[in-house]
């Protein structure tokens, strides 16, 4: 490879880079390219947002063909997600509705049904609604919901919840 005339090595042209493939084609040996150079040593990996999570309902939800569907997918809130809820009537009718409305903005998958709604929230047995607005709180808390502390009178340790009461509260 020649070198310019400040020492770096000179980019082949592509009648050059054409040549030097038909001499390999034709058997003639050609000179071998410097390796490329590696990444700095302290460039960290790039890391990859997870944002589904995969669940199991402990009853399961029951479609009107008495299908029972258990495996599901959530996904991670947005700040919308918490948001448009707020609008909507029967949240401000009756605050606690704000779960299911939000529940069904997050699920995404819920066994072979085609889409899920704050319709099919709404008819979820009490123990898997239960279940999954714990499971909302653990995803978008980063997995930490509680936090282990020490009572200050007798040094004892324990856990504490730090979720809130309702989903979209903290």
């Amino acid at each position: 490879m020649r070198r310019s005339a400040v020492g770096a090595p000179r980019a082949r042209t592509a009648a050059e880079a054409a040549a030097a493939d038909r001499s390999a084609a034709a058997g003639a040996e050609v000179p071998p390219q410097a390796p490329a150079a590696a990444p700095p040593a302290d460039v960290a990996p790039r890391q990859t947002l997870r944002t589904e999570f995969p669940f199991e309902l402990p009853r399961g939800y029951v479609d009107d063909a008495g299908t029972v569907h258990r495996e599901g997918v959530m996904r991670l809130s947005t700040a919308r997600d918490e948001l448009v809820p707020l609008r909507d009537v029967r949240v401000q009718q009756n605050p606690a509705y704000l779960s299911v409305v939000l529940l069904g903005r997050v699920i995404t998958q819920l066994g072979t049904l085609p889409n899920v709604h704050d319709g099919i929230v709404e008819s979820m047995f009490a123990s898997d609604l239960a279940f999954l607005q714990d499971f909302y709180r653990q995803i978008n808390a980063e997995g930490h919901t509680r936090a282990a502390v020490q009572c200050p009178h007798c040094s004892e340790s324990f856990e504490v919840e730090l979720g809130g009461s309702r989903l979209g509260e903290s």
